[in-house]
């Protein structure tokens, strides 16, 4: 099988020396596989040196064709265009200009043979859902997800033959990710997808897993490969079964080997106290009890240790990725109070049962659902004060409100996780900080990293630790898009770490799955043509 991507001895290592990959070989064929694996386990790292952003300690690198690449978190400049992002504004521009009159040999250089390249342009913006979007509207205009959709187009646009893409399904709402799916499903090159979207992986060719420094390919999709993971886990179990009854039948030949070793000590003894053989053959006993013995134990206790050992390596296969824990007691809310009050609400054209004003009252978990640029970052954001339109009035009820936006830029990379939630929380001590932190799996030195360094799913929690350890401890928590860099593992966790916290949740996500797992009890549902309403469960 020919490979169009071969990575061979890589390593890498941030400033810090933090190691991230450590002499990794692995490689990509024709079509589409799914690149899996646990948060910080260098699966962004890997598609950045593959497509030149990083450079490798050492290491090769070989690609067979031209590169798109699709980034987790796309750098955008809020006065650059539609056009800009789609990377036709020269062409465009040059192509406007002859048909002022302006026929110029620059540009004509410009143009080149692409002169259908705002037909290209639309059609691939039509394709991707995007039919709405000017090319000359600016990016500050956009939603995440509408950002994310004309990124995407722009690398289809561009036709490489290589394709990356990093957590390409974050801010999309389900139109949006259907459309990506068909789009990818399409794809005939070399595409290499990082993703948690059980059903963007359940569409690839095949799944790479990159643990533990090393990447193991499946001819499959997600479904498929956890199958086969299932199986080898409860090969697993039956083998920690049988090293724990292995352990424990050592450890009582060893005990045993103890107690036989003591009688004959004892005999021994009681042969010398009463001189009934010579002495020198006395000697000669005791010395060849005294080696046997040492054998015997010896012996036993290589046994215990391979045992040991055995069972260590079992466990192992079966490990469960750690879990954050969080215990959040001055988070609670009382069940009558009222957490925030939003009066001034309207729509261009609202339905029946549109809610002119939103009432949240004690510790309620909402889910605010809605298609790309309906507004619903823009509701958290009116929440919280920030650019509150003209005629709303938000009153809070409560001391702490905290916000944790789509882009996670509210660390300063230059600082560490543990600097970073100390500006959040001045009064606490490092000690319990740090302590804190051991919660959110930044033990020891983890918490001195620059968060600069940290992976997507890293930097998430060092975030959701920054605002849930802040003074005064928040009592209405906003989420937006809070599992776009999270694994699937990292999602659950989230999850479970979010059912001890007490106060008031409103979380954005098109994650239905994991909305469920919160315990949601209100659905609301925002629309730019109908405003916000109330919706059955999903």
């Amino acid at each position: 099988m020919s490979f169009a991507i071969v990575c061979s001895d890589l390593s890498f290592a941030w400033a810090d020396g933090t190691i991230v990959l450590d002499g990794l070989d692995t490689a990509f064929g024709t079509g589409r596989t799914g690149l899996i694996g646990v948060n910080g386990s260098g699966k962004s790292t890997l598609l950045k040196i593959v497509a030149g952003e990083l450079r490798a300690a050492s290491g090769t690198v070989s690609v067979e064709g031209e590169i798109g690449y699709l980034p987790q978190n796309l750098v955008l400049d809020d006065a650059a265009t539609v056009a800009d992002l789609l990377g036709v504004a020269g062409t465009r521009a040059a192509l406007h200009a002859i048909e002022r009159g302006e026929a110029t040999e620059e540009n004509f250089a410009a143009v080149g043979d692409d002169w259908d390249v705002e037909e290209r342009a639309r059609a691939e913006l039509d394709r991707l859902g995007l039919d709405h979007l000017d090319l000359d509207r600016t990016v500050r205009t956009l939603s995440g997800g509408e950002a994310v959709m004309v990124g995407l187009a722009a690398r289809f646009l561009a036709r490489p033959d290589v394709l990356l893409l990093d957590e390409p399904t974050n801010n999309l709402d389900l139109d949006a990710r259907h459309r990506l799916y068909d789009a990818v499903a399409s794809w005939t090159g070399v595409l290499v997808v990082v993703s948690h979207d059980r059903e963007l992986l359940d569409r690839v060719d095949a799944i790479a897993d990159l643990r533990g420094g090393a990447v193991r390919t499946f001819g499959g999709n997600l479904s498929a490969y956890e199958e086969l993971l299932a199986v080898e886990r409860e090969a697993a179990e039956r083998g920690v079964r049988a090293a724990e009854t292995d352990l424990r039948r050592q450890k009582r030949e060893l005990e045993e080997a103890h107690v036989k070793l003591a009688r004959r000590r004892r005999y021994g003894a009681r042969m010398q106290e009463t001189k009934r053989e010579p002495k020198i053959v006395m000697g000669a006993r005791k010395r060849q009890a005294q080696e046997s013995a040492g054998k015997h134990r010896i012996m036993h206790e290589e046994r215990l240790a391979d045992a040991r050992s055995r069972l260590t390596e079992a466990e192992e296969a079966v490990r469960e990725d750690a879990e954050i824990r969080v215990e959040l007691p001055a988070t609670r809310v009382p069940a009558g109070r009222t957490v925030v009050t939003v009066t001034g609400l309207d729509a261009p054209d609202p339905d029946v049962g549109t809610l002119t004003e939103l009432i949240v009252r004690g510790p309620e978990r909402i889910a605010l659902t809605g298609p790309n640029g309906s507004g619903k970052t823009t509701l958290l954001r009116t929440l919280i004060g920030d650019r509150v339109p003209e005629g709303v009035t938000v009153r809070i009820g409560v001391d702490g409100v905290r916000y944790l936006p789509q882009r996670l830029d509210v660390l300063d990379g230059s600082l560490s996780v543990l600097d970073n939630v100390r500006a959040q929380a001045p009064s606490t001590s490092p000690s319990e900080v740090r302590a804190a932190l051991a919660r959110f799996l930044f033990r020891g030195a983890r918490a001195e990293r620059p968060a600069g360094t940290l992976s997507g799913g890293e930097r998430f929690r060092a975030v959701l630790a920054s605002l849930l350890l802040a003074e005064p401890a928040p009592q209405l928590l906003l989420l937006d898009e809070p599992t776009n860099n999270l694994d699937m593992a990292s999602a659950a966790q989230l999850a479970q770490a979010l059912t001890a916290y007490q106060g008031a949740l409103i979380v954005v996500s098109h994650d239905v799955p994991f909305l469920r797992t919160l315990g949601i009890i209100r659905w609301l549902h925002l629309t730019r043509e109908s405003g916000l309403t109330e919706t059955d469960p999903m």
